[in-house]
């Protein structure tokens, strides 16, 4: 072959070469215009904006209004009674050391900061004792962010009770429906943190509805807090709860006051970050849902639908703690009648609470105490001194733990078992599908109130720990939120 004859020849091999290129990457760009279209069709953006900017003036159900009361009195429990431990003693002198425009209260310390940092603040005590709310379909934990945001900005804007409350309410719309938008798995398959990606939406929903921001100001603001969805569920790892607290609570907090406040500054964006091309959910999901982010909106609310956690320990003990003190109760179980106790969990949670080294988030140690005293207090389940309680270490010998994939229920995802082998030779068990506190188990208004007097009493003093709960159980008639943060911001 001549030499121009092989130039041709090569020539042509590469003209065959860019045409199948180019085809491939126009049939690629065809597809890609086609999702787009078929996303920014769906208009998610807009139609999620135009509910935000209604949502401070919107009347909530009478059943609705209660539900959110009793999530309300919850997380400012968690609040108060977080604010004394590690995380949150650590988070206070942190926010503190950055001082800031007086706007906002840190709840029982004594200072004010920007709404930003009292929200990181305030998110930190609200997830550092595993006693916050919990969403058991998406294992969204809406509470621990969307309360202490709306906290700093209604306070900031001295908004009213009822505004308050809508704005609450809106964010854990936001918080759990994000999370069905992106599919909970799909995200933990990317190893990023369900709860920190979902706790930045929640927040700037009730943010910008309390900050009263228009239609064009909320997409901004919904576009800035996409930029700072983050969470990766290395927290696991974490053994003293301070990231943690920051992953669940503080950092979506802080991320979705900084959103609506910078959008409120006049900051612009882009309009459509929920549809548009490379928008948030094609980023954080390979089978986004983008009509869940708006289906049955104002019909449908999440803040009806979360778990109160009887218990003050990770949400997989809770049914199996309440599992065994159903047992101990029927059978005076006690260290001196007990072989063995077998507890069965859904195995997507048992390596959660296996034996990990915070006390609020294992398993054993929970049921060691509970055979030991009847009961797991507040004050027990977050003792590291007791871990190491010789008769403690005992107890937990008698305990076996087993992830049980046949108890992976969609419909029931936190359930437990407890087998118990008497010294006597008998067996005894108890299935508890549905932990305590859970719609299909709820407490009651009396075990709501005394689970946060509980908590806010030694922190507050009883006094104002009962004062407390009547602001809250009365926040329709409030016309200024400033009264409960005036409140709650002293310490006793």
């Amino acid at each position: 072959m001549t030499r121009t004859s092989r130039r041709r020849a090569l020539q042509a091999m590469g003209a065959t070469a860019v045409a199948v290129i180019g085809n491939a990457a126009t049939a690629s760009a065809s597809r890609s215009a086609r999702q787009n279209a078929a996303l920014r069709a769906t208009d998610v953006t807009a139609r999620l904006a135009r509910y935000i900017a209604a949502a401070r003036s919107r009347e909530l159900p009478p059943a609705t209004l209660v539900a959110a009361k009793h999530r309300i009195l919850d997380t400012i429990a968690a609040i108060v009674s977080g604010a004394r431990l590690k995380p949150g003693t650590l988070a206070m002198s942190y926010v503190r050391s950055l001082g800031g425009v007086a706007e906002a209260s840190v709840v029982a310390c004594g200072f004010k900061t920007s709404a930003v940092n009292a929200a990181l603040a305030n998110g930190m005590f609200a997830h550092a004792d595993e006693t916050d709310d919990f969403e058991p379909v998406t294992k969204a934990h809406p509470g621990c962010a969307v309360v202490p945001a709306a906290l700093a900005m209604a306070e900031r804007h001295d908004c009213s009770g009822p505004q308050f409350i809508a704005a609450v309410a809106l964010g854990y719309d936001l918080c759990c429906r994000l999370l069905l938008a992106l599919g909970p798995d799909a995200v933990r398959a990317t190893h990023r943190s369900a709860e920190g990606v979902s706790a930045t939406f929640g927040a700037v929903g009730a943010a910008a509805a309390l900050a009263r921001l228009d239609e064009p100001a909320i997409r901004y603001a919904l576009s800035f807090a996409a930029q700072q969805v983050s969470g990766v569920w290395s927290w696991e790892r974490d053994e003293e709860h301070v990231e943690k607290a920051f992953d669940f609570g503080g950092m979506g907090a802080r991320n979705g006051v900084s959103a609506a406040t910078m959008a409120e500054a006049g900051m612009t964006g882009v309009p459509d970050v929920l549809d548009g091309t490379h928008n948030l959910l094609q980023a954080f999901s390979t089978r986004p849902d983008p009509e869940a982010m708006v289906a049955d909106l104002g019909a449908r609310f999440f803040i009806a639908e979360t778990a109160i956690k009887r218990f003050s320990v990770g949400y997989p003990i809770q049914a199996p703690l309440d599992a065994f003190l159903t047992l101990r109760r029927e059978h005076a179980l006690s260290v001196d009648n007990v072989q063995r106790i077998v507890a069965r969990l859904p195995a997507d949670g048992a390596d959660v609470v296996d034996d990990r080294a915070m006390p609020d988030v294992n398993l054993q140690y929970a049921l060691a105490v509970a055979l030991l005293d009847g009961g797991l207090s507040f004050e027990a389940s977050h003792s590291y001194e007791r871990m190491k309680d010789p008769r403690v270490l005992a107890a937990k010998r008698l305990i076996a733990l087993i992830p049980d994939r046949a108890l992976m229920d969609p419909a029931a995802p936190r359930s437990g078992r407890i087998e118990v082998t008497l010294r006597d030779g008998r067996t005894v068990a108890h299935f508890t599908r549905y932990p305590p506190g859970t719609k299909e188990n709820p407490l009651s208004r009396d075990a709501i109130v005394a689970k946060a007097r509980e908590l806010i009493a030694p922190v507050l003093g009883s006094a104002r720990a009962d004062a407390v709960v009547r602001h809250v159980e009365t926040l329709e008639t409030l016309t200024s939120i400033r009264t409960l943060s005036n409140l709650l911001a002293e310490p006793a």
